[in-house]
């Protein structure tokens, strides 16, 4: 597993993310705020880049506001202050295997 500080390529973020390379390409010209590591024509996000991705994420899928409705979301200094609180998203086989951790703690208590 990478450390907190590693840089991530698009693909990994794109995985972690569950959205495609080519969506978060489009998020970079819609968020100025997003502003990956770019080196010989590979990105790089940092953990900040993907913390402010899955907030953009969950704004955009969970919340259904419309990408002018997230960058003023974005501008708000309550919003980028909240950010820094944020952990980095999980990844889907993580917080499956957390959850059956989760039941098999559970069920010990009961035998």
């Amino acid at each position: 597993m990478k450390s907190e500080n590693a840089y991530r390529t698009i693909a990994e973020v794109s995985e972690l993310l569950q959205v495609q390379p080519s969506v978060l390409r489009f998020w970079e010209t819609q968020f100025k705020q997003v502003k990956p590591l770019k080196r010989m024509g590979r990105r790089y996000y940092s953990t900040e880049d993907v913390v402010l991705l899955a907030r953009i994420r969950d704004l955009l899928y969970k919340d259904f506001l419309t990408i002018k409705g997230v960058q003023k979301r974005l501008a708000s200094p309550d919003d980028v202050q909240s950010l820094s609180h944020e952990k980095m998203p999980r990844r889907p086989e993580d917080a499956f295997l957390a959850e059956i951790s989760d039941i098999k703690e559970e069920l010990a208590e009961y035998i």
